[in-house]
């Protein structure tokens, strides 16, 4: 392989992960349903500070009072930050009620809209629903 050849090789390869890495994510339509909009309270467990998204898991009892694990999706770290939110802003332990809409696919999955503290504060969560119009 002579130089030019690596060159472009390179290039190419370089220009298909500038690429890649442009694409956007899932929108909030493809995998939430604003028709099933949910209000769950419930006891933190874990606040996973990651990207794209931070996520939020939280126990809470269902209809039949049998203890549910659900999987909360919230707005990029960067974004929480903003809305004044640390990675230690949910302890474990912490009681709470989020509102958001149900996942389109999963079950105890959502998007959390709201999160309201157990001294009644309502914080956004930087739902995808809010920047998003629809289809």
């Amino acid at each position: 392989m002579n130089v030019r050849t690596s060159i472009a090789a390179v290039i190419a390869c370089g220009s298909i992960l500038a690429g890649a890495a442009a694409l956007p994510h899932h929108s909030f339509f493809a995998e939430y349903d604003r028709n099933l909009p949910v209000t769950i309270t419930g006891t933190v467990i874990l606040l996973e500070w990651t990207n794209p998204h931070a996520r939020l898991y939280i126990d809470a009892p269902n209809g039949n009072g049998e203890i549910v694990h659900w999987d909360l999706e919230l707005g990029p770290p960067n974004g929480l930050m903003r809305l004044g939110w640390r990675r230690d802003s949910l302890v474990p332990g912490t009681v709470v009620t989020v509102e958001g809409f149900r996942s389109k696919t999963q079950d105890n999955v959502a998007n959390a809209r709201t999160v309201t503290l157990s001294d009644g504060r309502e914080v956004f969560a930087g739902s995808s629903f809010d920047t998003t119009t629809p289809p």
